[in-house]
């Protein structure tokens, strides 16, 4: 059978430098700058993942999001530790929750934040501490 390793996510935005700034700013991502075939590229490192920002601000057909819910890739999630304060400091930064923070089930406690263009962000910390 073979054995697959998670790689990456991308993001489409008609303003790389903004998500950027989100997610260094709200969540603490590392922000690599390259360039790839002459073209300037922003990748992130967060959370052990690889998120690769796409700029589709030239590109006609690049369409708003859907409305939630839809089909689809809906979130990413992060786990962290202490997510209520976590989530004190984000309100304290300006970032716009959607959901929580809340404990779903007994382990399990979460909280979901919008960065730019709807990208939508869980929150989540497990453990049997949540009840």
């Amino acid at each position: 059978m073979t054995q697959y390793v998670f790689d990456h996510i991308h993001l489409f935005t008609r303003d790389p430098e903004a998500m950027a700034k989100y997610f260094e700013d709200m969540l603490g991502a590392e922000v690599i700058r390259s360039v790839a075939g002459g073209q300037p590229r922003i990748d992130l490192k967060l959370g052990g993942a690889n998120i690769f920002i796409l700029d589709v601000s030239g590109n006609p057909k690049a369409a708003e999001g859907a409305p939630h819910p839809y089909r689809g890739l809906d979130h990413f999630g992060l786990e962290c530790k202490d997510i209520d304060k976590v989530c004190a400091a984000l309100k304290a930064k300006g970032a716009k929750f959607t959901r929580g923070p809340e404990t779903i089930r007994p382990g399990t406690r979460i909280a979901f934040i919008e960065g730019p263009e709807g990208v939508s962000v869980e929150l989540l910390e497990r453990g049997p501490h949540i009840t």
